[in-house]
């Protein structure tokens, strides 16, 4: 069974890839054949304008991943614009995917709505799931992890197969979702956690990092005094978000903060603590791992992925009956 899964290339990890995926995909691969894909082309459809620090982005996202748990030894990381199939596969695909498929993309409108980007969609943008299905069939990938709220995104990829099988060779599997029970982690300003967005909390943030940024998170707004009663599940309070992923005792932190034991300073103290000590691990093992290595690895996983990346191209294009 094959899974393909990725990111795209946006600079380092944060706790909501790293609970919300990355601890998934540790287990996947020691039952799967996994290829894990860093999308520098994907991160071009918002960040076209500046490209400075691509490259950058794509070492500083594998040394997340390696530290992590991804193993280069188990898994195939690769880097998507060393396999150019990926672009012809793309090319292909956009010639038989109706534009209505593309503007009903749940995931575009949310895109224009939390970047500003009335009247700015680009080309790259609007048709990036099409990229995301070559990305996936190239692969013949038969699952792919995900969250429910990427569900309809996956669903394209499966009609764009299902499309091309019917039109010219059943060349591709309709790619099952593999569904990750992984938690919703909010960013400190309780909007979904994005480094777009400047509200995440980095793998590699070091514990004054950590404290600075869950000190300045937002809390339930009707408990202004710390004997004022909480309500934890109901007001958004993001530094419960965090308890329930880093403390043990977060049952009982939620009693007391509901009965008006427990003051949100403390409260804020308690998580930034306990997150610095999970997130330590991490922190220390991706120090020990230099650009070089991270270079070897993604060129490795480039070739391995680019021998069968081609294998499905030839497919394709006899399927199409291309010269």
């Amino acid at each position: 069974m094959r899974i393909l899964s990725g990111y795209r290339a946006t600079g380092k990890i944060h706790i909501g890839n790293l609970f919300g995926s990355l601890i998934n995909w540790t287990k996947l691969q020691d039952k799967y054949e996994c290829f894990f894909e860093i999308a520098d082309w994907h991160a071009l459809t918002t960040g076209y304008n500046n490209t400075r620090e691509l490259k950058k982005y794509i070492v500083e996202m594998t040394k997340d991943w390696l530290a992590c748990g991804i193993s280069e030894t188990k898994s195939t990381i690769f880097v998507q614009s060393s396999v150019k199939e990926h672009a012809e596969l793309y090319l292909l695909f956009s010639m038989i995917v109706p534009v209505p498929w593309l503007e009903r993309n749940p995931t575009l409108k949310e895109q224009i709505r939390d970047l500003h980007l009335q009247g700015k969609v680009n080309y790259g943008l609007l048709g990036y799931p099409v990229l995301q299905a070559a990305d996936i069939l190239i692969y013949k990938a038969e699952k792919v992890p995900v969250g429910e709220d990427q569900l309809a995104h996956l669903e394209l990829s499966r009609e764009i197969a299902r499309r091309f099988n019917s039109l010219f060779s059943p060349i591709f599997p309709e790619p099952e979702p593999m569904l990750t029970a992984s938690p919703r982690i909010p960013g400190i300003d309780g909007r979904k956690m994005s480094k777009s967005l400047g509200n995440s909390i980095l793998v590699e943030d070091d514990e004054e990092t950590i404290r600075e940024k869950i000190m300045s998170a937002y809390t339930d707004p009707e408990k202004i005094y710390k004997g004022d009663k909480g309500h934890p599940d109901k007001s958004g309070c993001v530094v419960f978000a965090y308890h329930k992923i880093v403390s043990e005792n977060w049952e009982g932190i939620k009693e007391d903060c509901i009965s008006g034991k427990l003051g949100c300073v403390d409260c804020k103290k308690g998580a930034s603590r306990n997150m610095a000590e999970l997130l330590g691990p991490y922190r220390e093992r991706r120090l020990n791992i230099k650009d070089e290595r991270v270079c070897e690895i993604l060129e490795d996983g480039s070739k391995k992925a680019q021998v069968f990346a081609s294998q499905t191209l030839e497919e394709v294009r006899k399927a199409m009956n291309l010269w």
